[in-house]
């Protein structure tokens, strides 16, 4: 085994999990997950610390807000208490005001359903990317962290490595080209592999311990 099919083994030993999978989300192609995981994407975009996100996803969904339908019928202080105890304070009043307006959008352009704006896409991951970035609060970043962990469930977006992965693999000194990377991890998920080199970006401990490991 040559030494960058170790550094991703290491690293996905150590850190092979989705985001939506340590958010709590079961995801699959259904209504309710799809909808969890638009919106931890909507929080993990923000300049925040990817484990208030995570929390405050938890924590939105312990509060009952788990579907469009919920969320856009909760009013604005029911969603801002619910950010504020997962500790997304600092954008908790704009985040609970685009939450429900991106829920209202969702229910009336696509009857609560994120398979509908899939079908409406056509296969065409560029017009999934569009599409998206129309919901309040979803940028091109969320775009892409919405992608990059539904791509096991929409395999038209397989495989989504997008900028913030590929620099978690220049930090590891592996190639960044997408065919390459994910022919250097075998076969696992391209989400997984793409929730991994993240965490290499954004933690510099992350990506020197896989390299120390792998020799």
């Amino acid at each position: 085994m040559d030494r960058k099919r170790r550094v991703v083994r290491e690293l996905l030993d150590a850190h092979g999990r989705t985001y939506a999978d340590e958010a709590g989300i079961r995801l699959k192609d259904t209504p309710q997950p799809l909808y969890r995981l638009l919106v931890l994407a909507h929080l993990l975009s923000a300049r925040i610390r990817a484990s208030v996100a995570l929390a405050t996803a938890r924590a939105l969904h312990e509060a009952g807000l788990r579907d469009p339908r919920r969320m856009a019928e909760a009013d604005w202080q029911e969603r801002v208490d619910a950010l504020g105890r997962g500790g997304y304070r600092r954008y908790d009043e704009r985040t609970a005001t685009q939450l429900g307006q991106a829920a209202e959008l969702l229910n009336e352009r696509w009857g609560g359903d994120l398979r509908r704006l899939r079908r409406e896409a056509d296969g065409k991951v560029s017009e999934l990317r569009r599409l998206l970035q129309e919901f309040p609060g979803i940028g091109p970043a969320g775009a892409d962290i919405f992608l990059r962990e539904a791509q096991g469930v929409w395999p038209e977006a397989a495989p989504y490595l997008e900028a913030k992965a590929l620099q978690g693999a220049e930090r590891l000194n592996l190639p960044k080209d997408t065919e390459r990377l994910v022919e250097l991890a075998d076969d696992t998920d391209p989400a997984v592999l793409a929730a991994a080199l993240v965490r290499a970006a954004v933690d510099k401990d992350v990506a020197e311990d896989a390299m120390r490991r792998a020799g």
